[in-house]
């Protein structure tokens, strides 16, 4: 079964399309390798599956509605898990235009080719920041997503509605995954366990956002993968039960789902600094600073609709994840000594 995985060298890109090889079965990966970050990491990720039988890349910006055409046309994938987005809150204040092309633009141009080519099940990155100003905690699909603080988060938003839109127009089955602060090894440089690992070993401050007054429901990277396939393996259905005159934020009466993926447990980030010092052995060097632009305070998820809906909600501990997570981070400067994060 071919699967098509755009932003196959990202973070969880790569490790989705690792364990579909890992399955017997074949992986078309597509990614344009931009600068966002150092992209040695990236392609160190890329190098890892190009080992692997079965597996087949391109180079291509997502932008590019027509060279996305004929990917699709020639390669003929069986179900797409679209990863691929220009990530980063903070980033979106600098580079707006980015956010637009890629995320929006970028993701018209997957589901045109989903709908030309009779794709089975369509599985899109999400993100909780869709939930924005509101405080309800744990964040619930039941709850509504009107109130965005940042572009990125809007983007986002943008694609649970398109991607709902060709659910209706075209029958496209389409699942679309909130996550929730992924991390774990091979992971962001962009993101805190990646800065403040590399911060706390060269002895260096970390910058600690709103004072250290910050939850985050940290999701070890296993539990996504394995939140990703199941969902893939699963296309989503219309609900039975849905009422237009009542209706149900997740569900549809078309063949298209929203669930949460996080670790519903949220973490204070000075927690998670704590258990990364323990990790690693050094203690950090806390600089603290005011809440950032489009940032939020807390988040936390409801993941039951995803375990009733596959049998599976992660769980993987914060001191588990984090270990394996210091313990690769380590090897890798090791390996990379003149690499800067």
């Amino acid at each position: 079964m071919s699967l098509l995985v755009t932003g196959v060298a990202g973070f969880i890109g790569a490790a989705v399309a690792e364990l579909w090889l890992n399955r017997g079965e074949e992986v078309v990966g597509l990614d344009n390798l931009n600068s966002y970050y150092d992209p040695v990491l990236k392609r160190a990720r890329l190098d890892r599956l190009q080992r692997q039988s079965g597996f087949r890349f391109y180079q291509l910006d997502l932008e590019n509605s027509e060279g996305i055409s004929k990917l699709f046309a020639i390669e003929l994938p069986d179900r797409v898990v679209h990863l691929a987005a220009q990530a980063g809150v903070r980033y979106s204040l600098e580079n707006p235009l980015a956010y637009v092309n890629s995320n929006v633009v970028g993701f018209l141009s997957i589901l045109e080719g989903c709908r030309h080519h009779g794709i089975v099940h369509l599985v899109y990155a999400s993100s909780s920041s869709v939930y924005g100003g509101n405080q309800q905690l744990p964040f619930s699909e039941q709850h509504a997503v009107n109130h965005p603080v940042s572009l990125y988060a809007a983007t986002k938003k943008a694609n649970e509605l398109m991607a709902h839109t060709y659910s209706h127009l075209y029958g496209l089955a389409a699942t679309g995954l909130r996550f929730f602060t992924v991390y774990g090894p091979w992971g962001r440089p962009d993101m805190a366990p990646m800065l403040f690992a590399r911060a706390i070993l060269a002895g260096e401050p970390i910058r600690v956002f709103n004072q250290g007054r910050m939850k985050r429901d940290f999701t070890y990277i296993d539990d996504i993968v394995e939140g990703v396939v199941r969902c893939l393996d699963k296309p989503a259905t219309a609900a039975a039960a849905f009422d237009p005159l009542a209706p149900d934020q997740a569900t549809a009466a078309v063949s298209h789902r929203l669930f949460n993926i996080g670790n519903s447990e949220p973490v204070p980030l000075l927690r998670f600094i704590t258990v990364l010092e323990q990790a690693l052995g050094r203690k950090a060097l806390q600089h603290l600073e005011p809440m950032q632009p489009g940032d939020v305070e807390s988040t936390a998820a409801d993941t039951s609709a995803l375990e009733e809906w596959v049998g599976f909600a992660p769980c993987t501990s914060l001191e588990e994840g984090v270990e394996r997570f210091a313990a690769w981070y380590q090897n890798w400067v090791q390996y990379n000594a003149t690499l800067v994060l």
